[in-house]
């Protein structure tokens, strides 16, 4: 009987297209009238919630712009779309690409924070008109990249940190 029961829930769930990776990337702007520390309370509750939904992605903010993409089933992207919407710690959301995917992009991360930086400030160049972080000025493509990339020197840089600590001095004294 209990077999039953399950099976009839993953008939339900694939109705609802549970079964389909859905993968959303959005841009908006940040509310300046938020209180301070809002951003990390943003992203732990972004982590948080991801991870017990099985929502997988990345957010970049500059203090002035969100960009994200986030994957999971089609019908918890759809809800935390509606969610997104009502949100007024930002404004101004436009909807750059969603699709259903084969894989995910993401799946290392319940969400992977990426900060535009001086350091790397030459990627908003490599990927935009201009030196400044504006993904309202960047295509999906450019989009998609500046994340790809900026993930990519902050893994690399985590791993020089990592082997960093990990050396031994070439002498002991014993």
């Amino acid at each position: 009987m209990e077999s039953v029961d399950l099976s009839e829930l993953n008939r339900l769930k694939m109705l609802h297209g549970e079964h389909i990776i859905l993968r959303l990337t959005y841009i908006s702007r940040y509310n300046n009238d938020n209180p301070n520390g809002e951003v990390t309370r943003i992203l732990d509750q972004a982590q948080q919630n991801n991870e017990r939904n099985g929502i997988t992605g990345a957010l970049v903010f500059n203090h002035n712009y969100f960009l994200q993409s986030i994957e999971g089933a089609r019908p918890v992207i759809n809800e935390l779309l509606r969610k997104l919407v009502k949100d007024n710690r930002h404004h101004a959301l436009q909807i750059i690409e969603c699709c259903e995917v084969e894989q995910r992009r993401w799946s290392k991360w319940s969400m992977k924070y990426l900060i535009p930086s001086e350091e790397n400030k030459g990627l908003a160049l490599k990927f935009s008109t201009g030196t400044q972080f504006n993904p309202y000025l960047m295509s999906t493509n450019q989009i998609m990249m500046l994340i790809d990339a900026l993930s990519e020197i902050q893994e690399q840089e985590q791993a020089e940190e990592s082997v960093s600590k990990k050396k031994k001095p070439w002498f002991s004294i014993g």
